[in-house]
């Protein structure tokens, strides 16, 4: 787990942060906002989506969208974007009181509910829920929270995916190249059986359920400049098409190769896999420690 200290630095006027991570410390002069695309309707896990928002769906005690900010903050990016939808009225309501739920307090009745806070567990997130509208695309969310992001670097993944990405990496791979955009590229767990079949139709091999499939898909987990907003024009713009379609024409767009977990929640039977891994005890995305 990274250990993360941080001093100011008088000369530069600004938070100088480092990292320890394995025997590599990274240094830092800022943490970058994290946008998370959490405003779809979820129609293909619609058995829980009926109720919550997807990204607000449970495993183990915490919504997805909890872990997920658990990831981005254990690497020190503790301002996120939520670009909100779909009933983001229960993820207004989750933040609202997700301070006070996790802290002890004395409510003081007589006093017209006068609160004190004794002491907190709750986390030192900046959270802003922006409704980015119902049929809004995953582009044209993004294009309507360009005012809280800023001109700044900034990374983004969608609110149902959940990695042990290595931020770090990820974040010194983009300022490397000097693109646009950086995209976390997957190999996704093999759901059914191969077959290797010749010419004649004779099944030369027969593999059951490989553990991943041979090309690599876009797992979320960006790096972006600013400069994607020029790519996203409208409500109706699709991320994961024209704009990073024309990128990858333009040279603009590389892939962080990552070898490690990955797993959506795409269906019921996705929640179920990742609620066991919860229920087992330090699943896979779990960068952080175990004291929640």
């Amino acid at each position: 787990m990274p250990s993360l200290n941080s001093n100011w630095d008088k000369g530069k006027n600004c938070q100088i942060t480092s990292f320890e991570h394995g025997n590599i410390t990274y240094l830092r002069g800022e943490f970058m906002k994290v946008v998370i695309l959490a405003g779809g309707y979820g129609t293909r896990i619609s058995e829980a989506s009926r109720f919550v928002p997807k990204p607000m769906i449970m495993i183990g005690e915490y919504p997805i969208l909890w872990h997920i900010m658990k990831i981005f903050s254990t690497y020190g990016h503790n301002e996120f974007i939520i670009c909100a939808g779909y009933k983001s009225n229960i993820i207004k309501d989750y933040f609202l009181n997700y301070y006070l739920i996790n802290s002890d307090l004395t409510i003081d009745l007589s006093q017209r509910n006068a609160i004190d806070i004794h002491t907190t567990n709750s986390e030192n997130w900046r959270v802003t829920i922006v409704d980015t509208g119902l049929n809004t695309m995953t582009g044209g969310r993004i294009r309507r929270v360009r005012r809280y992001v800023g001109n700044e670097t900034f990374l983004l993944t969608y609110g149902d995916g959940l990695a042990d990405v290595d931020l770090h990496q990820l974040v010194r791979y983009h300022q490397g190249h000097g693109k646009i955009a950086t995209v976390t590229a997957v190999k996704p767990p093999g759901r059914f059986g191969t077959l290797m079949i010749d010419g004649n139709g004779q099944v030369k091999s027969f593999l059951e359920k490989a553990n991943e499939t041979s090309a690599w898909i876009n797992g979320g987990f960006f790096v972006f400049q600013p400069e994607i907003f020029n790519y996203l024009s409208n409500d109706e713009t699709v991320l994961e098409r024209e704009p990073l379609e024309q990128l990858a024409a333009q040279g603009e767009l590389m892939a962080f190769q990552h070898h490690g977990f990955w797993q959506p929640m795409d269906t019921m039977r996705d929640h179920a896999l990742l609620e066991n891994l919860w229920q087992q005890g330090k699943p896979p995305w779990q960068v952080w420690g175990h004291s929640q």
